[in-house]
């Protein structure tokens, strides 16, 4: 696979020793230098001209270079390396440029490895090109048998034909198959004197531990945007190609922190200007939306300004733009208003335009997280839909209405907050806002609702825009009727168990049914229940509790679910009534000398019929409320006609 290191940062072992460093990871005033040609090659792609060939051709290296530099000078020079990071960063240059290092000679002045390398060697030009007989480049991607690790192994064991070492480059490693890896391990722990490997991969997870524990291990970060930015102006200096700093910001842009993909952006822009490379022509060769007009753009969604954005989203559409894209634009300016607002520093970053530093500023001051975080949200799925879309322009206009319709709606306890104050004040609103992507609001009445729409970004003296809300204040209606139905009177609950009495009596046995069995009262309040929903209840019975509740007592009621344990079940309350009667029945002397006469028998339930507890109840005397309770007056059980109340139960049973 073909590499370009112009331009990397990457960090070693996973320890931060800082960024940004370059020619020996030292300083940014490195040169560009043209990597050597062979002879009689035609023209060669930027990627491959001006690939690195030494450690002083490479941005934002240092760590790396640092670590080298250090084992060169004291001989500490490991068996192996990994090299890991995204496509493009410069894994296979880099393994080269350390091939070359390991075998660097020129006779009678240097015969030892280092990284310092101000000319060519006696092996440089055949190791850059990849055709010298002791550096082995193998594509594990195409070769992942045992049978290829095995050539590898057989032939480790024979010295170098003309080099210092036998260096193997094994890329993309991670292919390897699990057989492959095992038969590489051993040589790999203990490889002969001259033996040096140097793997490189995309995928580390895929490498097994036992592989990467032997290894020196090297992660190759994207490039920043910024070195990026300035070692294309380098190169469009040194290839005399005009072009100004936006499209060079757009490109390394673009480019995600790739040197190999902002070459190749930037040779297909040079070709697609016929040697000048403008902004305006490199927008429409990539298909992106001119960035002043996606900020544009957010500014019509941000005002709820509906007509604006849908026109503007048609300007880029016409001018060649994807409405994907733009939607993607979008996306990424919310992103960087978002932290502008949260981190200050990140406008500085060089790679903005002073447009979108500006603008970014006064949105990040005007704009809350809230209203972003909705926004980013709202486009992350908008941009799916787009590209599922069979016609992406109208799947894009209704995203732009959805979002400029949402971008600033309360939150439900705001809401709830305005919905009081709506509620409450005296019919009086604040002035609806303009209507151009909206419609006119209807009239306020008793049977209007509370309208919620974004307003027009206000910006005055100086302030960024700030986007408000206008609140209708309006009567809120009560819940339909049917036809000819009577408005329900309020009831008042007092209990819980109350609600189920009124679930029974509304002839909702579903309800009644999920309240005994599957709810555990939390907390009950007049209008507000809290329950535990044992598993197996409906999802939705909060909900759906609360709108019955709502209609059949004509108050608001608020049902909400609580991962407190609550309160047995009434079913369990009752099953726990029942088993305290029966051990009181069963502990009766009376009953048990009747069980104790019928083998066998025992006591299934207790019934006791409603005219017998109003008899019994009835015969009972009462004392008068004036006589004061003594405690040395025992009770006197021929005082009262317990016969005449209860009769004489047992009489049949007696011996």
């Amino acid at each position: 696979m073909d590499e370009t290191a112009a331009g990397e940062e990457t960090t070693v072992a996973k320890t931060d020793h800082g960024t940004g460093e370059a020619g020996l990871g030292l300083d940014h005033t490195h040169e560009v230098h043209a990597a050597p040609a062979p002879k009689g090659a035609g023209y060669r792609v930027l990627a491959r001209k001006y690939r690195p060939s030494t450690f002083e051709d490479l941005i934002g290296h240092g760590a790396m270079v640092r670590t080298l530099a250090n084992a060169f000078e004291t001989g500490r020079i490991a068996q192996a390396w990994m090299l890991t990071g995204v496509r493009g960063v410069g894994k296979t240059t880099t393994a080269r440029i350390l091939a070359r290092a390991l075998n660097y000679e020129i006779p009678g002045k240097i015969d030892r490895p280092t990284i310092s390398m101000p000319e060519m060697g006696t092996h440089c030009q055949a190791i850059m090109e990849g055709r010298h007989v002791d550096v082995i480049e193998m594509d594990a991607a195409s070769h992942t048998g045992v049978g290829d690790i095995r050539e590898i192994t057989d032939a480790a064991r024979y010295k170098p034909v003309s080099a210092r070492y036998k260096v193997y480059i094994i890329d993309e490693v991670h292919m390897l198959s699990t057989a492959a890896f095992n038969a590489l391990l051993k040589t790999l722990e203990e490889p002969p004197e001259h033996v040096k490997f140097i793997f490189a991969t995309t995928e580390i997870r895929k490498v097994p531990i036992t592989v990467l524990s032997r290894c020196q291990r090297f992660d190759l970060r994207r490039i920043d945007a910024g070195l990026l930015t300035e070692h294309l102006k380098k190169i469009a200096e040194a290839e005399a190609v005009t072009v100004d700093d936006e499209a060079l910001a757009l490109i390394a842009r673009a480019g995600e922190g790739s040197a190999r993909d902002c070459l190749t952006i930037f040779d297909q822009a040079i070709a697609h200007g016929g040697g000048a490379v403008d902004t305006e022509s490199l927008r429409a060769m990539l298909g992106l939306a001119d960035r002043a007009r996606i900020i544009d753009l957010f500014e019509f969604v941000m005002k709820g300004d509906v007509a604006g954005a849908l026109g503007e989203l048609t300007d880029q559409y016409d001018t060649g733009a994807d409405p994907a894209v733009v939607l993607s634009d979008l996306a990424a300016f919310v992103h960087l208003v978002t932290r502008m607002k949260l981190v200050p520093a990140s406008a500085s970053d060089p790679s903005l335009s002073e447009g979108e530093r500006t603008r970014g500023k006064e949105f990040s001051a005007g704009l809350s997280v809230r209203v972003l975080s909705r926004a980013w949200q709202l486009l992350l799925k908008g941009i799916a839909e787009v590209e599922q879309a069979a016609r992406p322009l109208p799947a894009a206009e209704m995203v732009i209405v959805r979002l400029a319709y949402a971008a600033d709606l309360p939150t439900l306890d705001e809401a709830l907050k305005q919905l009081g104050q709506a509620t409450n004040g005296n019919g009086a609103g604040a002035p609806a806002p303009r209507g151009n992507g909206g419609g006119a609001g209807a009239p306020a009445g008793p049977t209007g609702s509370m309208a919620v729409r974004p307003a027009q970004m206000a910006s005055s003296g100086g302030s960024g825009p700030v986007a408000r809300l206008h609140t209708e204040n309006r009567n809120i209606p009560a819940p339909a009727m049917q036809p000819g139905q009577a408005q329900p009177d309020s009831i008042r609950l007092e209990s819980f168990e109350a609600v189920v009495e009124l679930a029974a009596a509304r002839r909702d046995i579903g309800v009644k049914f999920a309240l005994e069995r599957n709810v555990r009262l939390v907390n009950f309040e007049d209008g507000r229940i809290e329950i535990n929903p044992l598993p197996g209840a409906n999802p939705n019975l909060a909900g759906d509790l609360g709108r019955k509740l709502t209609d059949w007592t004509g108050k608001r009621w608020i049902v909400t679910v609580s991962r407190e344990e609550g309160e047995a079940t009434i079913q369990e309350k009752k099953e726990a009534a029942r088993r305290s009667l029966l051990d009181d029945v069963r502990a009766d002397p009376l009953i048990a000398d009747i069980l104790s006469k019928f083998p066998g028998a025992e006591i299934v339930d207790v019934q006791v019929p409603e005219d017998e507890i109003s008899v019994a109840e009835a015969a009972l005397p009462v004392a008068p409320d004036d006589v004061p309770f003594d405690p040395d007056d025992p009770f006197d059980p021929d005082a009262y006609d317990l016969d005449a109340a209860f009769g004489d139960p047992v009489s049949d049973f007696d011996d």
